[in-house]
C-alpha cells in the first residue's frame, strides 16, 4: 500500500507521552506540513503558534481545562506532551475553521509519518476568547483578530500504539 494512504489509515490520537522533547527538525517538518494545507481561495489566513516553553504550556493547559469548568490542577488535557501547536485563523475569514482544521490534519499525519504521536485538543476558541488567552497572544507579539481553531499536541508516544476501532457502517453513500 502507498505510504501516504497507509499513514492516513493507521494514524491514531495519542493521549500518553514520554518526557522527551521532539527535535527541532521534527517540529519544523510538522509545521511545514501545516503550511502546505489547502486553504480557502489560497488565502493562507490561518497561523500556527508552536509552544514548547513549559510556563506557557502550563498556562495554556490550565486555561484549556478551566474554560469548561474542569479543575486545572488535576485535569491535564495535554496528556504530558511537551509540544502544543495552537492553530488560529483570521476571525473574518469565511473559511477560518476549515483552513485551521486542514492544517491540524496535515500536522497530525506528518507527526505520524515521523513516528510521533499527536492529538487534536479542542477548546482553543474558548481559550483565546478569554482575557488571559488574548494576553498570551499579545505577549507573544501576535497581532490581529484571530479565533482559536484547535491545539495539536505532539510528542513521543509512551506505550503501545492504539489499534483502530472498527469503522461504523452506513457512513458512505455512492450515488
Amino acid at each position: 500500500m502507498n505510504k501516504t494512504l497507509n499513514d492516513i489509515l493507521t494514524r491514531r490520537s495519542i493521549r500518553k507521552y514520554t518526557d522527551e522533547m521532539i527535535s527541532n527538525d521534527e517540529l519544523d517538518t510538522i509545521l511545514q506540513a501545516g503550511l502546505y494545507a489547502a486553504s480557502g481561495s489560497g488565502r493562507q489566513a490561518a497561523i500556527m503558534v508552536a509552544v514548547q516553553d513549559p510556563v506557557i504550556l502550563e498556562k495554556l493547559e490550565r486555561l484549556n481545562a478551566s474554560v469548561v469548568g474542569r479543575d486545572p490542577n488535576t485535569v491535564k488535557n495535554f496528556y504530558g506532551a511537551k509540544t502544543v501547536i495552537v492553530v488560529l485563523a483570521e476571525r473574518n475569514s469565511s473559511t477560518a475553521i476549515q483552513d485551521g482544521s486542514l492544517i491540524i490534519g496535515n500536522m497530525m499525519l506528518a507527526a505520524h509519518a515521523l513516528g510521533l504521536g499527536s492529538c487534536w485538543i479542542n477548546r482553543a476558541r474558548e481559550t483565546f476568547e478569554t482575557d488571559e488567552g488574548k494576553q498570551i497572544l499579545k505577549d507573544l507579539g501576535i497581532e490581529g483578530d484571530y479565533i482559536g481553531v484547535g491545539n495539536c499536541i505532539v510528542g513521543h508516544i509512551d506505550g503501545e500504539y492504539p489499534v483502530a476501532r472498527e469503522r461504523k457502517e452506513n457512513r458512505v453513500f455512492k450515488i
